[in-house]
């Protein structure tokens, strides 16, 4: 990966959820809590960088990624695009400028489709509301160019057909046109490909690699698949109930892993060649906790079959374990 200025910096950013109890918890003043659903992170993503955010559903994941696209207000910490403090940014001026930089690409494209609009309209859409076109003409140039560089070729075939005559990657592919086609320095690209088959999958994973050579644009790709972060990112970051457990290059994450939630979820995929050694397998037992009743000590510790006694009673710092690779554990030296 070519040497990379900061993009995107998230600084201890904070999500919580409050809880509303009944109309009894009210009147009795019983505290109603907070669901911590991202619960401190400090993420950077570079001009060109892709980095991969990883972990089990209830993680976070998508909640991190309405964060940057402006869809969810963060609790606390900050959000910094190319140095400059969005986090509170408000106002349909301010928010068209960000929005215009920034896409986001949505899991099931079935849905973020609407089915009464052709394709046409549904990538000319973000064109119109940003206003970034001033003609027709214009608008139909970068509508099919959207098209064709996400893989509808040639793009008059598709600009008239609906959602429902499309197939599942045809449809995913009209997603990703329609962030492309404002020109977006980054891209949150949230689940983009789990719900199509493998052989579509990879041709949608080639689609965004490709978009990052020639365009030098970032991709922040948020997936519970280590196996699909490790062949498309340079970096790899391990979420795990609202905390970034893990984080350091896609190799390292995957062949090297120093906490006890990465090497479970590599365990837990299937092998890639000979070149993973899979080595003891760790397995996760039970469920992800609930992030309104986050336990005391390391958040992992209920889980965790290598947990001792002060996993229960402190949470660990992140501390280096190798070049640019830091991990979470009591266990990571």
């Amino acid at each position: 990966m070519p040497e990379t200025t900061a993009i995107l910096h998230l600084e201890n950013l904070q999500v919580h959820f409050q809880m509303h109890g009944g109309f009894l918890d009210r009147v009795l003043g019983r505290p109603q809590g907070a669901v911590r659903a991202v619960d401190g992170i400090d993420l950077t993503v570079g001009h060109g960088e892709i980095v991969a955010l990883v972990g089990e559903s209830g993680s976070g994941k998508t909640t991190v990624g309405r964060v940057i696209t402006k869809l969810v207000q963060p609790t606390g910490g900050k959000l910094l695009f190319e140095g400059d403090d969005m986090t509170s940014v408000r106002g349909s001026y301010a928010l068209r400028r960000y929005r215009r930089r920034v896409q986001m690409i949505f899991q099931d494209a079935y849905q973020a489709l609407n089915p009464r609009q052709t394709v046409f309209d549904i990538v000319a859409e973000p064109l119109r509301s940003l206003r970034l076109v001033k003609d027709n003409s214009q608008l139909s140039e970068r509508v099919q160019q959207a098209l064709s560089a996400a893989g509808l070729n040639p793009p008059d075939e598709y600009v008239a057909r609906f959602p429902h005559e499309l197939s599942g990657g045809q449809r995913q592919r009209v997603v990703i046109a329609g962030a492309l086609s404002v020109k977006p320095d980054l891209i949150v690209a949230d689940e983009p490909v789990s719900m199509l088959d493998v052989s579509i999958r990879a041709q949608i994973l080639q689609v965004l690699v490709e978009l990052r050579q020639q365009q030098n644009m970032a991709l922040l790709f948020i997936t519970h698949d280590l196996a699909v972060a490790w062949l498309i990112a340079d970096r790899i970051a391990v979420l795990y109930l609202g905390r970034l457990v893990e984080i350091g290059s896609a190799d390292d994450i995957t062949l090297n892993p120093r906490h006890p939630y990465t090497r479970a979820l590599r365990s837990a995929t299937p092998q890639i060649g000979s070149e993973i050694d899979r080595g003891e397998q760790l397995v996760l037992q039970g469920e992800v906790p609930s992030a309104a009743r986050v336990p005391n000590g390391c958040r992992f510790h209920p889980r965790c079959p290598l947990a001792f006694d002060r996993c229960r009673e402190e949470e660990p710092p992140a501390i280096e374990v190798g070049p640019q690779h830091m991990s979470a554990c009591w266990l990571a030296k």
